[in-house]
């Protein structure tokens, strides 16, 4: 479709008349009206604890959560009893490194994680390692974020599971997960692809892409806070023992032994979030209502605008590709003899929001050399102007801090 982006703004109420710039959107996305309405609409015609009750109330809850279950498995290619609703990726990855790395890894055996992870794929891992014996070994990156086969010779007999992001939230590069999974499987390793900045802008399909496991956290995607998904192949599921146990992941319990209900209810314990997932739900169907097509093409259009209004800039310096096709909306800089959080400060005070920091992925900065950067990142309801208003306020902030 047609990208008319005045109108799509109103969809969305903090964009209608908000003056200011809002390129965070790689921490969190700004959510449609649509999403904030089916969340209240749980709330207002359908509230009651799901799967707890036989009275309709309690049924059209459970139906909303289940039906939900069913439009995200449909989105990504999966079935609706490999998808885990949880509070957030970073919750689904460590359900995966308690539940199947502690089961499943052993002393000797080998992680392999990339080195452009966020601390939330990463930490988990060292977890794993510190408590099984095992070791991670990581997958360094070229300077502009590329993996050659060199890299991935990590992937190697004996590793037993290996940790990849599919887009770096720093560098904004798609990494080659088809071929990771693939050098993996090969040699009898499984995978968990972290798609939380790839869904927001790209299709992801689980059965073409043959991960065994797949997360992503809604908020980054038009969707709520704390809803969260983890995909996971279902033979996989199956054999791993629940991470939480209490209410409603049981079959019966008896004072001597208990029997967990089957996958993916055993991963839910407890009341779970039946309002985000039919935010959540929404959201998909927002975003295919926009189409991926639609949403690459504003993502590059923008991202070329941004990246080349920068590159004529002196002293201002990209992390990762200089080509802005490797980029998917997230731009991370640095500016010479000026800090990172001193630029989003100044662009803060323009009225422009930026992301200053390590980005919670210290381990890929010190590797490419850089301590902290400013991040810009860029979503499909972004404009036009607001681009060139960050890049003029860029452009200035040498000279507002005093430099020639």
């Amino acid at each position: 479709m047609t990208m008319d982006i005045r109108t799509l703004r109103n969809d969305f109420p903090l964009l209608k008349n908000n003056t200011r710039a809002y390129l965070d959107s790689a921490a969190t996305s700004q959510k449609p009206e649509c999403v904030i309405s089916a969340e209240a609409k749980f709330y207002e015609m359908s509230n009651a604890n799901p799967m707890r009750g036989l009275y309709p109330l309690s049924v059209k809850a459970t139906d909303t959560y289940e039906d939900a279950r069913r439009c995200v498995a449909s989105f990504i290619g999966a079935e609706a009893d490999e998808i885990v609703f949880t509070r957030n990726a970073t919750e689904s990855i460590n359900l995966v490194a308690y539940s199947y790395g502690l089961s499943f890894v052993k002393e000797g055996d080998g992680i392999a994680v990339s080195i452009a992870e966020h601390h939330s794929n990463m930490l988990p891992w060292r977890m794993v390692a510190k408590r099984t014996g095992a070791e991670v070994s990581y997958i360094f990156c070229n300077e502009d974020g590329s993996f050659d086969d060199a890299a991935l010779s990590e992937i190697k007999e004996g590793t037993k599971l290996v940790a990849f992001t599919h887009v770096s939230n720093v560098i904004g590069r798609v990494n080659p997960i088809e071929k990771i999974i693939k050098k993996a499987h090969d040699i009898g390793a499984v995978v968990l692809i972290d798609a939380s900045q790839s869904i927001p802008h790209m299709g992801v399909n689980v059965k073409e892409t043959d991960a065994d496991f797949v997360v992503f956290s809604g908020h980054k995607m038009l969707g709520p806070m704390g809803i969260g998904v983890l995909y996971a192949k279902k033979h996989l599921l199956d054999k791993m023992p629940p991470f939480l146990s209490g209410g409603e992941m049981i079959e019966t319990v008896k004072l001597d032994s208990v029997r967990y209900a089957k996958a993916p209810h055993k991963f839910e314990a407890g009341t779970v979030n039946a309002a985000g997932a039919a935010g959540l739900a929404e959201a998909i169907r927002y975003m295919k209502g926009i189409g991926y097509d639609a949403i690459q093409k504003r993502d590059e259009e923008l991202t070329r605008r941004a990246m080349e209004g920068l590159a004529g800039i002196g002293h201002v310096h990209i992390t990762g590709s200089k080509d802005p096709d490797e980029h998917n909306g997230i731009i991370s800089f640095t500016i010479d003899d000026i800090h990172p959080h001193d630029v989003a400060e100044i662009l803060s005070a323009d009225g422009i929001d930026v992301r200053a920091g390590h980005h919670c992925a210290q381990p890929l900065l010190d590797h490419l050399k850089v301590k902290n950067t400013t991040r810009a990142s860029i979503m499909f309801y972004n404009t036009e102007e607001e681009i060139d208003r960050f890049v003029n306020g860029v452009s200035t902030l040498r000279k507002r801090m005093g430099f020639s």
